[in-house]
């Protein structure tokens, strides 16, 4: 049936209408706040075709999504797979701006399709506000949230539960797809989020972000604070992005410069192991 509901994430506000799954990851985030409004997005049930100019296509590898991006007149126009050999599941069509968009799902892997579509969005339209979606497992301990960064199996979630098993009062914010926030007085703030990867957690919580530290496996466990150009490389590497858009790409890049002038940024060598996990936290806690 039909309905029209808004969601608050990070400070912000978007709306979807029309025929769409009720998704329990959504439901911590339905929200009647008047938060500024970032997009709406209209599920559909049929596009008319229409040409398009290719622009990009994601290119991550055999187990990651496929997102193939075209200019049509009306704007842009995603098509996306779960997996590259797999069947279009969705079209997702947008004005220039990003903030009216429409949706047609194919039937297939719908929780796919519009939890990707909302995730595009919400990394286009909030780019200008100091907002970037972060690849990275989040832990909240002593009222502050630390981020643990890295490429897919690097050990971002070991770690992060390694923290839940070792360091008291520690709790999960998201594992996945954190909000990290360059707040209008300069501090960094994170956010949880309604994707969190294949962990469950869906916490609409937020806290001051009190680190970053990038995961790389070593046979040793050592840790050092990055400088200026190091902690951006760092932080950038992680952040949800598409290149080809220079204007959304000039709002990321000011972002990454606040936080990085206030947010420290670590690199930790290890193993997975609780040495790693205490060493780290006496480091960035301290």
């Amino acid at each position: 049936m039909p309905e029209t509901l808004a969601y608050s994430v990070a400070g912000h506000r978007f709306v979807i209408a029309g025929d769409f799954p009720r998704l329990s990851n959504l439901e911590p985030f339905l929200s009647a706040e008047e938060a500024p409004l970032l997009f709406t997005l209209t599920v559909v049930e049929r596009f008319q075709p229409v040409l398009g100019k290719p622009v990009f296509k994601t290119d991550d590898g055999p187990g990651f999504p496929e997102i193939a991006i075209e200019q049509i007149p009306e704007g842009w126009r995603f098509r996306m797979r779960p997996l590259p050999a797999q069947p279009v599941a969705a079209e997702l069509r947008t004005s220039p701006d990003f903030k009216e968009a429409r949706l047609q799902m194919f039937g297939v892997e719908e929780s796919f399709a519009l939890n990707n579509s909302l995730m595009l969005l919400f990394a286009f339209t909030s780019a200008g506000h100091g907002i970037l979606e972060m690849h990275s497992s989040v832990v909240m301990n002593d009222g502050k949230g630390y981020l643990f960064l890295g490429k897919s199996g690097t050990g971002k979630s070991t770690h992060s539960k390694l923290w839940l098993k070792h360091i008291p009062g520690t709790e999960l914010l998201n594992d996945d797809n954190p909000i990290l926030r360059l707040m209008p007085d300069g501090s960094a703030r994170v956010y949880g989020s309604p994707w969190s990867g294949k962990t469950p957690c869906y916490k609409a919580q937020d806290v001051p972000a009190g680190a970053v530290v990038r995961i790389r496996q070593a046979p040793f466990n050592k840790i050092e604070r990055l400088g200026g150009l190091e902690a951006y490389a760092s932080l950038m590497a992680s952040a949800s992005s598409f290149r080809p858009f220079k204007t959304l790409a000039d709002g990321w890049h000011r972002t990454l410069e606040g936080l990085v002038g206030t947010l420290p940024c670590y690199v930790l060598d290890c193993l997975p192991d609780e040495a790693a996990a205490r060493l780290c936290y006496k480091t960035v806690h301290g």
